[in-house]
């Protein structure tokens, strides 16, 4: 039966601990831990989506371990923020997401349930999957890093100096930590004929490493090679201009995450009119942002033509008075 288990908080019933893997049921089992800490609010959303999971893969077994309260397994396991997921098979890590990331997470957790995690290198078909496997991560963003560790704690220093050099600049990236996933370390060498790390890409295209781009930072053309990080408001502004009807929500249109979010895809699908949504639990940055943008404190928050509507309690009161279906076609 699948568990969905809370790890003693005492550092030292994990001392020595090979893996959290340990805890797995039997072999080839798939185990899902999830670093957290209660102050973290992301944490506790993320744990009602692994709650979720459970219920959906009785195979797997689901753990909740706080970060903080187990120093050792954190260092050991490279846990620098929460919430970090680590997957285990056969007492061996085969995967790692670090954030709050639930489409990510369910993907993942799916794949390695279905035992798809490792295809066996000789295999061609296992190359053609990792294969295409490394051409959708270096197409994840228009500018992808891969480097050893994080931005925020880079594993070693040429890494540390491509992401000076990238901030310094003001450019916008993603990055992924290739001690994360060994295959896809070892794969992307051959993939791009690049020996080493980092190595940064731009609109799926290899640019090089540290040295190449210290080259072109020296010759002023990095700033036109690489795309430039959007300020929060121009980025704000963007997202609420997204669509004529906006909603800032908790969730999606096919999943609401929250009870107001729920009731206010409701009253506005009653109406018939388009809208787009935007999951501010995928983004903290917007999350936070857009509520001193909008000088408003809670969700969901409703957009039309660029223009703030309200919350949920607003657009009851439209509704109940007549007035959301003209608000809605911006005629009023």
């Amino acid at each position: 039966m699948s568990k969905m288990a809370a790890v003693s908080r005492s550092p030292q019933r994990l001392r020595g601990l090979a893996a959290p893997a340990r805890l797995q049921q039997k072999d080839g089992s798939l185990v899902v831990v999830h670093f957290w800490a209660p102050w973290a609010p992301q944490c506790a959303q993320m744990n009602e989506v692994m709650a979720a999971l459970a219920k959906e893969h009785v195979q797997v077994t689901f753990v909740k371990l706080e970060a903080e309260a187990v120093p050792e397994v954190s260092e050991k396991y490279g846990i620098s923020s929460v919430p970090t997921f680590l997957f285990f098979k056969n007492s061996q890590k085969v995967d790692r997401l670090d954030g709050a990331h639930a489409p990510e997470l369910t993907k993942k957790v799916q794949r390695h349930a279905a035992g798809a995690s490792l295809p066996p290198a000789s295999s061609e078909g296992g190359k053609e999957d990792l294969n295409s496997r490394l051409k959708k991560l270096i197409n994840a963003a228009p500018c992808m890093l891969f480097m050893k560790g994080s931005p925020k704690e880079p594993r070693c220093g040429f890494s540390k100096q491509m992401v000076e050099i990238l901030n310094k600049h003001g450019i916008s990236f993603s990055s992924f930590d290739i001690f994360s996933d060994e295959e896809v370390r070892q794969g992307l060498k051959t993939y791009s004929n690049w020996p080493t790390y980092p190595q940064l890409y731009v609109a799926g295209e290899l640019i090089g490493g540290l040295d190449i781009i210290k080259e072109l930072e020296a010759s002023g053309e990095l700033d036109t090679v690489c795309p430039k990080a959007q300020k929060l408001e121009d980025r704000l502004k963007t997202l609420i201009n997204k669509a004529p009807v906006m909603l800032f929500m908790k969730g999606s249109k096919q999943m609401a995450k929250c009870g107001f979010s729920k009731q206010i895809i409701e009253i506005i699908n009653s109406t018939g009119v388009d809208y787009e949504t935007f999951d501010i639990l995928e983004d903290e940055e917007v999350r936070q942002g857009l509520k001193t943008y909008s000088n408003w404190p809670t969700y969901p928050q409703l957009y039309v033509k660029g223009e703030l509507v309200g919350g949920l309690d607003i657009v009851k009161e439209l509704r109940d008075s007549g007035e959301l279906l003209p608000v809605l076609k911006g005629e009023n």
